[in-house]
């Protein structure tokens, strides 16, 4: 081996061990990192209307404080309304787990009956638990609520990021003088795409979340105003999210309303699933993803287990500001090309 292969071989172990250094850094101080990440990318979303206002002629701190209060007031809005849903859910869950036990019985002793159980049936039953299943909705209610446990940190983190964010173009030109606009243009490509994302992506969420919340009302299911905000929030969540926050409310049905009204829920689902996740969000969104589904699949693994809740929410987007970040340099436009869904060239 020459010396210049062992330098290489070198600088790629050192690569490897800084990396994994740092990713384990970022797993222990995950409750000082998941505020500011999701500051982050509440800046991004707010810097929507904030621009709007700016182009409307308000002042840049004016439209802040604007968006920042209106923000604030639907957020508490939402927790009563919300509040009330899940205190009442928390206190009824007892007996519903009590039904869905003696209907996971029932379906054991039918399957007895005909002679058609067989001891891994048993098992599988023994260990699917649907009464678990309904008390996951409960337990993710208080895991976002202890995300959101943060509340001021967060707000004046996204106060002061809006704030400065219009100074930063100026800053990023004093850093690197001639390169100013070339780093200004990267690094607006990475914002851009990603606050387009999550623009759309928070409208598409909120629809689905509007569509559930009014069918499953509208069968007569209970709580219906916590269904709708798990398949908002859920919604962030790619590939499992809308299957995740449809199995409390079906189970729920099959208790409460019985299996014909348990076929409309389903179907209130599919419909919400279908002409929002395959029709109207692919028209608006394009190609500002950009990711391949295997990746979209593993981002949300790993962003899960480096940063709990929050890092699957936003999973996607992590990725791919990773993904643009990654293209806009020499050295790392391998990782991007890697991550994106194979149809582009590097000379796109």
């Amino acid at each position: 081996m020459t010396l210049e292969q062992q330098s290489r071989t070198q600088n790629t172990v050192m690569t490897i061990a800084g990396l994994l250094i740092i990713l384990a850094w970022m797993r222990y101080a995950q409750d000082l990192i998941v505020p500011f990440l999701l500051a982050l990318f509440l800046a991004a979303i707010a810097a929507t209307p904030v621009n709007w206002l700016k182009n409307k002629g308000l002042p840049v701190p004016l439209a802040v404080m604007l968006v920042l209060l209106t923000s604030i007031a639907t957020g508490i809005f939402v927790a009563l309304v919300l509040g009330s849903s899940v205190d009442e859910f928390s206190q009824s869950l007892p007996t519903y787990q009590a039904r869905l036990k003696e209907l996971s019985g029932g379906i054991v002793n039918w399957l007895s009956g005909h002679g058609i159980q067989t001891p891994e049936t048993k098992a599988l039953l023994n260990v699917i638990d649907p009464g678990k299943a309904m008390g996951f909705a409960n337990s993710l209610i208080s895991s976002l609520g202890g995300v959101f446990g943060n509340t001021f940190l967060i707000l004046f983190t996204v106060l002061f990021m809006l704030m400065e964010a219009w100074s930063f173009p100026q800053k990023i030109n004093a850093i690197y003088g001639n390169r100013g606009d070339e780093v200004l243009n990267n690094v607006g490509d990475v914002i851009k795409s990603t606050r387009q994302y999550l623009s759309i992506k928070t409208l598409m969420s909120l629809a689905t979340g509007i569509l559930v919340g009014s069918g499953t009302a509208l069968i007569g299911l209970d709580f219906p105003i916590l269904w709708g905000f798990l398949a908002f929030a859920l919604n962030f969540i790619p590939n499992i999210g809308s299957i995740i926050a449809a199995v409390p409310a079906v189970l729920l049905s099959m208790v409460q309303l019985g299996s014909t009204a348990t076929l409309g829920v389903i179907l209130v689902y599919l419909t919400a699933n279908i002409v929002i996740g395959n029709i109207v969000e692919p028209r608006y969104m394009g190609e500002k993803v950009g990711l391949s589904t295997l990746v979209v699949f593993l981002s949300l693994v790993f962003w899960g287990w480096l940063f709990g809740l929050v890092g699957m929410l936003l999973s996607v987007p992590l990725t791919m500001t990773v993904k643009f970040a990654s293209l806009a340099s020499d050295d790392a436009r391998w990782l991007g090309i890697l991550l994106g869904p194979g149809s582009e060239t590097p000379e796109e």
